[in-house]
This record gives C-alpha cells, sequence and structure tokens, in this order.
C-alpha cells in the first residue's frame, strides 16, 4: 500500500475507523551492532530506565534504557521542520532579539515558534508585542492563546505542529484559558538489554605544567577571567582553587565521572500517528466534514515528513549518540486490518504535504501563515528586564 492523500482524507473523515500508521526502525551504532551509545543521562547521572515486553510469548519484560523519550523526539521533529520550513512553506513566528544588545555569542540571536518549548502555549509567545502592542492583546495573540482542538482555525494557520505534538495552555493565569491537547505522533527511542548500566567513564583532566591544585586563590564565578593568588582580591571574587578556574589535574572518579555510553543487544525507534487522537481536531463546530478532514489530513503529512527529515537517515542525538537506520517498517493500523505500507523519503513526504495542502486551502482550511515570510516579534519590556538580567551587558 502506498500512502495517497485520497486514502488518507478517507480516514480523516468523522466517520473512519482507521487506526493510525506505526513505524517502526531497527537502528544501528555507527560502531556497528552492539556498539555503545550514550542514552540521554537526567538529574544525578541517571538514565531513565525501564522494563518492556519485546513481543507478547516473551517469559518476561527486558530491562531496556530508553535512549531518547517521547518529548525528546517531539522537539527533534519541530527542529527538522524548522530546518525544512522554507521548503515546506510551513507557518513560523519569530521572537527578534537583536534589540536587546550585545549578548553572549553561545545564545541565539531569535527563536522561532517551531523552538519554543510550550509550542503555542510558550511564555516567550505570551510575552512578545507585535509592534507596540504585547502579542495576547492582538486579535491574532487572541485567536492563538484561545484556541483548541475542537476550534483549532488558529493553530492550523500558525502552530499545526501543536496540534500534532501537544499542548498544554498553563502559562496565562488560573481564570485563563488551561486547554490540553494529547499528542497523536508519539516517538521514542529505546535500548534493549543493556550489557550495564552503572559503568561511569572515569578520566583525567591534564595539565602540562602539573600546577599546585591546592593553592588557594580569588576568583569572580561569574568572569573567570578575573583572579588572583597570594591573598589578593579581585572584584567580586570568593575564596578558590586553581582546579575549580581549570588548572592542574583533576581526575574525574565515582561519582565525579559521568555515565558512560551502553552497550545493547538492540537499538529500536517507534513512531505512532494515531487517527484516533486527530479526530478530536476540528476547524470550529461549523465547519464542515470535508474541510475538518482535509485538516487532518495536512497534519498527518506534516508529521510524516517531520519523521522522514529527523530520522530517514543517519541521525546524531548527542555526543556518542550517532544512529542509522538500518531497516524500517510501515504499518497501515486500518479499519479492515493492519498491512504494510510506504511513504517514501524526504522529497517524497514533501511532495505529499504540499498536496494537503493545496486540498485544505481549495476546502477553506485555513493557512494564513503557510507558504509567508515568518511573522516577527519582539520581546516586550519584562521579557526583555528578565533577558538582560541574566546576561548583563560585557564591559570592554
Amino acid at each position: 500500500m502506498k500512502l495517497v492523500l485520497d486514502s488518507l482524507l478517507d480516514a480523516c473523515a468523522d466517520d473512519a475507523f482507521d487506526d493510525g500508521i506505526r513505524i517502526d526502525t531497527e537502528l544501528e551504532p555507527l560502531a556497528g551492532a552492539g556498539g555503545p551509545v550514550k542514552p540521554a543521562v537526567y538529574p544525578g547521572g541517571r538514565y531513565q530506565q525501564d522494563r518492556r515486553w519485546a513481543a507478547p510469548g516473551d517469559d518476561a519484560p527486558t530491562p531496556v534504557i530508553v535512549i531518547d523519550n517521547v518529548p525528546s523526539q517531539a522537539n527533534r521533529l519541530e527542529h527538522a521542520l524548522w530546518r525544512d520550513r522554507e521548503a515546506s512553506g510551513i507557518p513560523e513566528l519569530v521572537l527578534d532579539l537583536s534589540g536587546l544588545g550585545d549578548l553572549p555569542a553561545h545564545l541565539p540571536r531569535s527563536l522561532s515558534s517551531l523552538q519554543f518549548p510550550h509550542r503555542n502555549a510558550d511564555a516567550y509567545l505570551r510575552d512578545a508585542r507585535l509592534g507596540e502592542t504585547p502579542f495576547t492583546r492582538t486579535p491574532l495573540g487572541r485567536a492563538v492563546f484561545g484556541a483548541t482542538a475542537g476550534a483549532c482555525g488558529p493553530l492550523i494557520s500558525w502552530f499545526p505542529q501543536a496540534l500534532l505534538y501537544g499542548f498544554w495552555q498553563s502559562h496565562l493565569g488560573t481564570k485563563s484559558h488551561n486547554t490540553k491537547h494529547a499528542r497523536a505522533w508519539v516517538s521514542e527511542i529505546i535500548g534493549w538489554q543493556p550489557a550495564a548500566t552503572e559503568t561511569r567513564t572515569m578520566g583525567l583532566k591534564g595539565d602540562p605544567l602539573n600546577l599546585n591544585t591546592d593553592e588557594r586563590v580569588t576568583s569572580n564565578p561569574d568572569d573567570r577571567t578575573l583572579w588572583d593568588i597570594g591573598g589578593k582580591k579581585v572584584s567580586g571574587g570568593k575564596n578558590d582553587r586553581l582546579s575549580e578556574i581549570g588548572h592542574g589535574q583533576v581526575p574525574f572518579t565515582g561519582d565525579d565521572a559521568a555515565p558512560a555510553a551502553v552497550s545493547f543487544q538492540r537499538v529500536s525507534q517507534r513512531a505512532t500517528l494515531s487517527l484516533a487522537q486527530l479526530r478530536h481536531v476540528s476547524l470550529d463546530r461549523d465547519s464542515s466534514r470535508e474541510a475538518d478532514a482535509a485538516a487532518r489530513a495536512l497534519l498527518v503529512t506534516l508529521g510524516l515528513h517531520a519523521h522522514q527529515l529527523a530520522f530517514g537517515r543517519a541521525f546524531a542525538l548527542r555526543s556518542g549518540a550517532d544512529l542509522r537506520p538500518a531497516a524500517t517498517s510501515v504499518t497501515w493500523l486500518g479499519a479492515s486490518g493492519d498491512e504494510p505500507c510506504a511513504i517514501g523519503d524526504a522529497d517524497a513526504t514533501r511532495a505529499l504535504l504540499m498536496a494537503a495542502r493545496d486540498h485544505a486551502a481549495s476546502q477553506g482550511v485555513p493557512l494564513d501563515g503557510w507558504t509567508q515570510s515568518p511573522l516577527v516579534l519582539e520581546p516586550g519590556q519584562a521579557l526583555a528586564k528578565a533577558i538582560a538580567s541574566t546576561w548583563p551587558a560585557q564591559e570592554g
């Protein structure tokens, strides 16, 4: 079965009984099967460990480590859409930070709506302004912040990713909109049967001159270029050691050592798209069945395209976690049974996305932000002050 727009429109109808799409991928480290892979590390130097049933007939669940969890995968999918925005015509709002002065080099000069941590419900969007007007007080801002899954026109126009990956409108206050919408697209990467879970990466930070790390110094923790030795004080300084400002040989052992990469029996990714969840999506109570189906089909194609962009070839999750797809199967979870299907490469999914977009436009689906230049916002006064307080201008 090849996924085509007509079949997606049928499956997205209110009266359809199709269930969704499942994508299963066997992944391989660049070092080969069994090569070490670095899972995500959480506070306390911990991995997200679990036990999963690998197959229904197994006698016992299998120990696993979640290498990349569901929220992290959603962020990677959004990042892939952001990189492809110009080619795909995906809507975007941009928070322009260039007017805030000399920010540190590692900070972005703008934030895209495809990068906001909470998507349409994000505090950066709440605290932005359009021209001289707070965004929340503009017609567009009121529409976006007031949108729900059942009245999703503004989100289809400007934040379609929120209808795929979910949102929780929790930053407006207890007496304001507090809408939730669950994910329709769920994806995670699992490492099965870890060879070890407590191994640490031991090491020694070297020093060509082997300076004495017991020497007492005074240093400014906000600016490590300001330090002195021999009892002299520096502006904003506190008592310190040479090892704390980067000099001397420093061993990394015990709890100071970082968790090591892990060898797994196998690594897999599973992504699912729930058509049942997408059937909660409607433009508004007066929208036609055809328009609602067109909007849902547009979201399906957006999800498929994001997946192929992000994971259809070798990808790097973090240092020590470079993976490539070794085998992929796509299953259509249909009303009359499951069957293999093909979605093609990123060029094919982009073409399907554009066809779905054109059909949605023909059905009156609002697509205000699609194929347009990004809508540029600026930080509001309070947000600008918060950024300046965190990252004050450097002297000299």
